[in-house]
């Protein structure tokens, strides 16, 4: 295989979203690609030494390679729309650690079955990141043309895109679960933020509950 043929985009999102002692089904799930897809794209990826599949896992080899995929990534988003579906693979190309929070983990935790407060045309996706990792964050967002605020959501008319994200900085370290692929932050604490506003979220607390027996 000709070099030519890694600058695919399912080769860069594997290469941006491994992290080191990823398994394959992690990477798979966190870029909603099917596993084995994945697992063929890793065989051609390691044959060529730009990333290691060992019994510890997944492990980027080539990192110029890489900052070649984010660039060529960042170019390509920003040439596009993000779709709802995007918004919650970007993120895992930052390297840096997140886990969705407030709307998002409500959103998460439910599989994607509750939604409140979002539109369309006006689509922000609630994280919790590093304080000491803002301004990295907002930086990161901008290569991809992607509108950040922090802590607060801003008015539809302030942001010049549809998907934005809204940071909240985590000063004493992020406790993050897995669902579906995505960092969030852990049940019970999204639980007790959803009971802060239980009206707006009532359905999304009938399926928790049922799903997960509290």
């Amino acid at each position: 295989m000709a070099m030519t043929e890694f600058m695919d985009p399912t080769a860069a999102k594997i290469v941006l979203a491994a992290h080191r002692g990823d398994s394959i089904n992690r990477i798979a799930a966190k870029i909603g690609v099917s596993y084995s897809w994945v697992y063929e794209w890793i065989e051609r990826l390691e044959d060529h030494q730009i990333i290691s599949n060992t019994d510890n896992g997944i492990r980027v080899a080539d990192h110029e390679l890489r900052q070649q995929y984010a660039e060529m990534m960042a170019a390509l988003y920003r040439r596009d729309t993000v779709t709802q579906e995007e918004a919650y693979v970007i993120p895992h190309f930052a390297g840096m650690e997140f886990a969705y929070t407030e709307i998002d983990a409500a959103y998460v935790w439910t599989h994607g079955g509750y939604q409140v407060a979002r539109s369309h045309d006006d689509y922000p996706v609630f994280t919790a990141v590093h304080d000491r990792d803002i301004e990295r964050w907002i930086a990161f967002f901008e290569q991809f043309g992607i509108d950040t605020s922090v802590e607060d959501r801003p008015d539809p008319s302030d942001v010049d895109e549809t998907v934005h994200y809204v940071l909240f900085p985590a000063t004493d370290g992020i406790d993050a679960e897995w669902v579906d692929g995505n960092p969030v932050i852990p049940l019970e604490e999204t639980v007790e933020q959803m009971m802060e506003n239980r009206p707006a979220y009532e359905p999304a607390l009938e399926i928790i509950s049922e799903e997960y027996d509290i």
